[in-house]
């Protein structure tokens, strides 16, 4: 038989007594899909989400049911599954210029001095939130569809390189980077 005093000191789920990081989550977009069968129109939802700890990492998914409610949890599970880490310099901004496309969408986002604030529109905004850049400046041109923009804008973040790698490109101390 175990000894009841050494249950007692070990916890019974180590999962559940650690800290979790917040992740925040918002839903970009929620669109009615149809499919013709044999016996008519089948009606199902497709949600586009995007998760982010507001930290440097920030996810995409897109979900399909048949109902709103699960389509977003399947969006939710696909964006866990598609996170990316950037790197933030010491004012929430980020290290140089970078442009991303996907399909007829491209993006063109810029560091900003602080204080500025998040210029972009649409998914751009959403996207660079949550992936918790402060001051930013974003043009999207190209087609205006959210899910593609989305895209264009993790595309743009994955080109994003070291901030070593910058200030020495551009003949600066790292230290202007971060605190």
């Amino acid at each position: 038989m175990v000894n009841s005093k050494e249950n007692e000191t070990r916890p019974r789920n180590r999962r559940q007594n650690t800290p979790r990081e917040k992740w925040s989550e918002r839903v970009i977009q929620i669109s009615r899909v149809t499919k013709v069968c044999k016996g008519g129109k089948k009606l199902s939802f497709r949600a586009v989400v995007v998760i982010g700890n507001e930290n440097g990492q920030v996810g995409l998914g897109v979900g399909k049911a048949d109902d709103v409610v699960m389509a977003i949890t399947k969006a939710i599970t696909d964006a866990r599954r598609s996170i990316i880490k950037i790197f933030l310099t010491k004012t929430k901004t980020l290290p140089h210029v970078i442009t991303g496309r996907f399909g007829a969408c491209e993006v063109f986002i810029k560091p900003a001095s602080q204080g500025t604030g998040v210029i972009a529109g649409s998914s751009i905004r959403t996207v660079l939130e949550l992936a918790g850049v402060k001051n930013i400046s974003a043009k999207q041109l190209g087609s205006d569809n959210l899910l593609n923009n989305a895209h264009a804008t993790l595309t743009a973040l994955k080109n994003l390189k070291n901030p070593a790698i910058a200030a020495a490109e551009r003949n600066l101390p790292i230290e202007r980077f971060y605190s």
